[in-house]
C-alpha cells in the first residue's frame, strides 16, 4: 500500500528538511506539506496546504481527502519563545498533539511521529551522559509540554495500540532554515554572523556545554526510527539521541580554522538559565542498540558544511 504522509509544521527548522527527505523517498505527490505560514521556497516541488495545527476540523478534512496514512506533527512553540507566553505555548503544544493522537485512533493511521526534546530534563537530572530513564523535572513550559506529550504518546500506544514514535532532539543546527526561537539557536546564528561580520555575541556564556546535532543526522535518525520494525522499539517514551556536545567557545575555535579573524564575545540573557537546567551530554545507547542509531557528523565536519553552504 502506498504511504501518504502529512507534515504539520513543514515550514519550521526540522519540517523543511524532513519534507525534502521524505519526498525523495516516497515521491513528491505523496508528501503533503502544511504550515500556518506561507509556503517555504524549498517546498515548491510538491503539494502545500495552509493549516493551523489547532484546527482539528481542517486537519481531519485533509487526512480524509488525501487518504493520509502517516502524520509527522512538528508544529510547536519552542523553549525561548514559549517562556514569553507560557499559557499559549502549553495550549498550542498540547492541544495540537492530542488532536493528532485522536485523529490517529479515529482514522486508523499507520504511524505518527512527534518530536520531543532534551528540554524534558531539568537541573535535578544527571548532567553528564543523561540516561534514557532518569529524573525528569523540566523547568520550562516547552519542557513540561514535551514530557506530558511523551506520556500521552505512550498512553495512546498502550491503550489503543497507536504506533507513535518520538525522539528527544538535542540542539539542531542547519543552514537551510532560520532558527526557530530555541535556547540552542546561538549555534546556528554564530555561522551566519561569522560570514557576515566576522564577530558574534553569544547569548550563552562560555563553558555552557549542550548536546547538539547537525540537521542531516537528525533527519536521518527520524526516518530510521520511523522505518524501524515495530517489534524492535522497547519504549514509547521518546528515545534519547545524541551526536556531539560543545560550548560556544569551541564552535568559535572550529570557525577560526576557516575564518582566522573571527571573534566571539558573551552577553548571557534569560536563555542562560534555561541552558543551565539542561544536560551537557546524552546517553543514547538505547537508540543505538534497539534500532541502530549512529551519528555521522562531529563539530569540525559540521562547521565545514555550514560555512560552505551558507557561502553559496
Amino acid at each position: 500500500m502506498q504511504e501518504k504522509i502529512l507534515i504539520i509544521g513543514a515550514g519550521g527548522q526540522i519540517g523543511v528538511e524532513l519534507t525534502i527527505a521524505l519526498r525523495k523517498m516516497y515521491g513528491n505527490d505523496n508528501v503533503i506539506a502544511t504550515d500556518i505560514r506561507e509556503e517555504h521556497p524549498l517546498l515548491k516541488d510538491g503539494p502545500f496546504k495552509h493549516l493551523n495545527a489547532m484546527d482539528a476540523f481542517r486537519m481531519l478534512e485533509i487526512v480524509r481527502k488525501e487518504k493520509i496514512t502517516q502524520v509527522y506533527h512538528l508544529a510547536a512553540l519552542l523553549s525561548a519563545t514559549g517562556e514569553k507566553d507560557p499559557k499559549r505555548a502549553w495550549d498550542i503544544n498540547m492541544q495540537s498533539l492530542l488532536q493528532v493522537l485522536e485523529l490517529g485512533v479515529q482514522e486508523k493511521l499507520n504511524k505518527i511521529y512527534w518530536p520531543s526534546s532534551i528540554a524534558v530534563f531539568g537541573s535535578t537530572t544527571p548532567k553528564k551522559q543523561t540516561p534514557q530513564q532518569t529524573i525528569v523535572e523540566p523547568q520550562t513550559v516547552y519542557g513540561i509540554s514535551k514530557y506530558a506529550g511523551e506520556l500521552w504518546c505512550q498512553y495512546y500506544n498502550q491503550r489503543w495500540g497507536l504506533d507513535v514514535r518520538s525522539l528527544r532532539y538535542p540542539g539542531l543546527i542547519s543552514w537551510k532554515s532560520e532558527p526557530g526561537g530555541g535556547t540552542t539557536d546561538y549555534a546556528v546564528e554564530i555561522y551566519h554572523e561569522a560570514l557576515k561580520h566576522k564577530k558574534y555575541t553569544s547569548f550563552l556564556d562560555k563553558g555552557t556545554y549542550l548536546p547538539m546535532m547537525y540537521m542531516d543526522d537528525a533527519i536521518r535518525g527520524t526516518i530510521e526510527l520511523m522505518e524501524a520494525p515495530e517489534e524492535k522499539l522497547k519504549t514509547r517514551m521518546a528515545y534519547n539521541i545524541s551526536a556531539m556536545s560543545f560550548a560556544p567557545e569551541e564552535v568559535a575555535a572550529s570557525i577560526q580554522k576557516y575564518i582566522p579573524d573571527f571573534e566571539i564575545s558573551y552577553t548571557p540573557d534569560f536563555r542562560q538559565k534555561i541552558a543551565d537546567g539542561w544536560p551537557q551530554s546524552i546517553d543514547d545507547s538505547a537508540a543505538r542498540e534497539q534500532w541502530g542509531w549512529k551519528p555521522e557528523f562531529d563539530l569540525d565536519k559540521m562547521t565545514k558544511e555550514m560555512l560552505e553552504n551558507l557561502k553559496k
